[in-house]
């Protein structure tokens, strides 16, 4: 479903915001670790953080000590490997699932099972695994079944499509039950949240901020169900330095 072509919504004080790190803050990069951080989005975060009295949460398949080499600053909350753990305000990182993983032998397991396909790129997360087919597309297939042999040999996790990749997570986490939890707690609870993302795994994310009365925002092409859309991280930095004049 396409969002329509609607004004934006108005961040105020009593905004919560979550933003999904690839493909809403930073452009798309053909391996996880070649992204490329804009020049001014630690500044432009930093001053969300400060306007919204500390409402700003970062949401990502990356898990929380990936994102902060890039954002080392940033003095938010981190919801990382899809929800499956969070750190507060530069704090521990904690798991936030019970699932009992041998994440060194799922590591082994999913090399192993691609070694024949050098251009499938293995990502090791500390909750999961995730298997990239980008460079080279034809592969898909290839992915798609190792990942299903891998989720039935592991039941205590789930199969998660992205784009041009599958993800092995643990059950019981997302991107949707990470925005609940951040918003049973201060300086989130009461508040209006509003998710940016880009992928499937923000879809119900999305969904579920529309559903507590806020709004979704699909960064990039795609059916989604967010009510607004943005065209790529660019136009997001821009909506949200407006927001920010609007704030102060």
């Amino acid at each position: 479903m396409q969002p329509p072509a609607l004004s934006l919504p108005a961040l105020t004080a009593n905004t919560a915001l979550f933003l999904d790190f690839d493909g809403c803050l930073v452009e798309i990069a053909p391996r996880p670790d070649a992204v490329s951080v804009p020049s001014g989005l630690a500044d432009r975060l930093e001053r969300l953080h400060d306007a919204l009295g500390g409402a700003v949460a970062l949401v990502s398949g990356r898990d929380v000590a990936d994102l902060r080499r890039y954002l080392p600053g940033f003095p938010g909350a981190m919801a990382g490997s899809h929800g499956a753990e969070l750190a507060l305000g530069g704090k521990d990182i904690t798991a936030t699932h019970d699932a009992d993983l041998d994440i060194p032998a799922l590591h082994a397991a999913a090399a192993g099972a691609v070694a024949a396909h050098p251009a499938i790129l293995v990502e090791r997360k500390p909750h999961g695994v995730a298997l990239h087919y980008r460079a080279d597309p034809s592969l898909r297939a290839v992915v798609e079944e190792v990942m299903q042999h891998l989720a039935a040999a592991h039941p205590d996790m789930i199969l998660q499509p992205a784009k041009m990749a599958v993800e092995l997570r643990p059950a019981g986490s997302g991107k949707d039950g990470a925005l609940d939890r951040l918003m049973a707690m201060p300086p989130f609870a009461g508040r209006v949240p509003v998710y940016a993302g880009d992928d499937l795994t923000d879809e119900p994310a999305m969904a579920r901020a529309q559903a507590l009365g806020g709004d979704g925002i699909k960064i990039g092409a795609g059916d989604t169900v967010a009510r607004y859309r943005l065209d790529d991280p660019a136009a997001l930095a821009r909506w949200l330095d407006e927001a920010l004049g609007g704030l102060r």
